[in-house]
């Protein structure tokens, strides 16, 4: 399977709306490593790795996101993966 690492940046109201919390359920049940957290910018950062189609079964969700969130932008810069296989977890720095 080939492996599939993206450095995204979420915009829009998705912070205070448990986006953080969904997209962990989410990566963890797409079997994905990977990180979120907010940004003092007031958007959200996600890292992804894992199956390419798992990935983009990710950003799908991304454009969404959580039930109160309100997503404008997504942005994606892709990477090479790094093997990681760590779960994926939120962070608060």
């Amino acid at each position: 399977m080939a492996r599939k690492r993206v450095v995204t940046r979420v915009a829009g109201l998705v912070q205070g709306v448990y986006f953080r919390d969904y997209a962990q359920k989410e990566a963890r049940s797409l079997d994905l490593s990977g990180w979120v957290r907010n940004r003092p910018d007031g958007t959200v950062e996600v890292v992804l790795e894992g199956e390419a189609e798992k990935v983009e079964r990710m950003l799908a969700w991304l454009h969404t996101g959580s039930p109160q969130a309100e997503v404008k932008e997504v942005q994606v810069t892709e990477e090479q993966p790094l093997g990681d296989k760590t779960a994926f977890a939120i962070r608060y720095n």
